[in-house]
């Protein structure tokens, strides 16, 4: 994969396979200490502590349509080869949760991406589940929360061509705002 973005629409896959609810995504972003986290929540299924440990092996996946599941792994070893960690730590009935780490500033990181297309995209094919996205820098914080936008907007649907436009836009400038110094 080539951004970051792309990892984490294919682990917010995984959740949504995993028939999760509510999806959380948080990034914190510190260039004074060279870390960058990125961190998925999600309340599905979960997994046992032997499926946790199989879920990094390419030629594990828990999904009918192919024989590998190279997205974990590759994640893992991305965050490895910046200077990272990669961690998942689950429990059946009550979700999983997976924290990634490495060097903000290592020369292989691959460029964040287009974390706003990549959420707007999977929000517009996913309109019952409920995604927060928390991005946070030295320069602040932006809260993204699907249940707050489909409060307001009442009987207008999240999907809505001209909501999901708005939607991408938003996290864009606010995206923009938080990293305007870095």
């Amino acid at each position: 994969m080539t951004e970051l973005a792309l990892h984490i629409m294919d682990i917010m896959q995984n959740s949504i396979l995993a028939n999760a609810n509510r999806i959380e995504l948080r990034i914190y972003e510190n260039h004074s200490e060279d870390m960058l986290l990125i961190e998925i929540i999600d309340n599905g299924y979960g997994m046992d502590s032997t499926t946790v440990n199989m879920a990094i092996d390419p030629y594990f996946t828990t999904t009918t349509a192919g024989k590998v599941g190279m997205g974990v792994p590759l994640f893992k070893q991305t965050a490895e080869q910046c200077g990272g960690s990669f961690h998942i730590e689950s429990e059946p009935g009550v979700g999983t949760r997976l924290v990634v780490t490495m060097k903000q500033s290592h020369i292989d990181r691959q460029p964040m991406g287009d974390i706003a297309g990549v959420m707007s995209l999977i929000v517009a094919a996913n309109p019952d589940i409920d995604f927060v996205y928390k991005h946070t820098t030295e320069e602040g914080e932006f809260v993204f929360d699907t249940k707050n936008i489909k409060r307001i907007l009442e009987d207008i649907s999240i999907t809505d061509p001209k909501v999901l436009r708005f939607i991408r836009e938003m996290i864009q400038e606010n995206l923009t705002e938080i990293n305007n110094n870095q």
